[in-house]
């Protein structure tokens, strides 16, 4: 892409901006990467596989919660982030032109920092669980890469109507608590209501987070017909995204 190429430089400095300005005079620091999804899988886990019974897996539940919440939270925390970059960094919309998605990307990059950080503990898990790997498991870069298309295409849509609308922020965070709920993040796609299966195929975050699942601890192949679609959908939101940011784009300044 163009933007890694001639602004490679201002995309890194940006995403270390993000990164050290999360976990500024925190004791912690970035152990709070780690921490916070391995937390909120203790909780989960504890929660539907001994209150609410979530049974009939071939893997224990905390790793099969955990290969969910991990692309999960991937996705919302950079959708949220970026929604924000261009508001966030508005002192630098009205200075030097540079092409403004950077500030979408850099959002991106540094969520994916986090979910790198993160995937130490799911090594952990695969380790414990004497879970077995195949040649299947390089799946995840395709998949990794299609949910990172997908996620950009959105930001850019999202981040440009945030800026001229406030509210996109309160009211898109509502639609990924409900979104979460529509995809197998916490239960598996059998315990859904078949008759309502086909919202999954629908849906790219099912798609990508049944995808790992089916590589990761089921060692075979993702459901390519599904997958297929999912690439579909992202390249279109891409596409639509990128149009939209661009178009509007020229009015960013006034609206700071």
């Amino acid at each position: 892409m163009k933007i890694f190429k001639e602004y490679r430089e201002l995309l890194a400095e940006l995403t270390k901006r993000e990164i050290k300005a999360r976990y500024k005079q925190s004791v912690l620091g970035y152990a709070w990467v780690i921490l916070n999804p391995f937390f909120q899988m203790l909780v989960m886990a504890f929660v539907f596989s001994k209150i609410l019974r979530v049974t009939n897996l071939s893997v224990p539940y905390a790793l099969f919660l955990y290969v969910g919440l991990l692309p999960w939270n991937l996705f919302a925390a950079s959708i949220s982030s970026s929604m924000n970059s261009l508001v966030g960094n508005g002192s630098l919309l009205t200075k030097i032109y540079f092409p403004r998605e950077v500030f979408v990307v850099s959002a991106i990059l540094a969520k994916i920092v986090d979910f790198l950080l993160a995937s130490i503990v799911l090594v952990v898990f695969f380790v414990f669980f004497h879970q077995q790997v195949t040649i299947n498991i390089f799946w995840v870069v395709p998949i990794f890469l299609i949910q990172q298309l997908f996620t950009y295409g959105l930001s850019l849509m999202l981040a440009a109507f945030n800026l001229f609308y406030r509210d996109i922020q309160y009211l898109f965070g509502l639609i990924l608590l409900t979104w979460m709920y529509l995809t197998p993040v916490i239960y598996p796609t059998e315990m859904f209501p078949e008759q309502y299966r086909w919202i999954f195929k629908l849906n790219p975050m099912a798609v990508f987070i049944n995808a790992y699942r089916q590589v990761m601890l089921g060692g075979g192949m993702p459901n390519l017909s599904s997958l297929g679609i999912a690439l579909l959908l992202s390249i279109v939101m891409v596409v639509s995204g990128y149009h939209i940011f661009k178009r509007l784009e020229g009015m960013f300044a006034d609206v700071v």
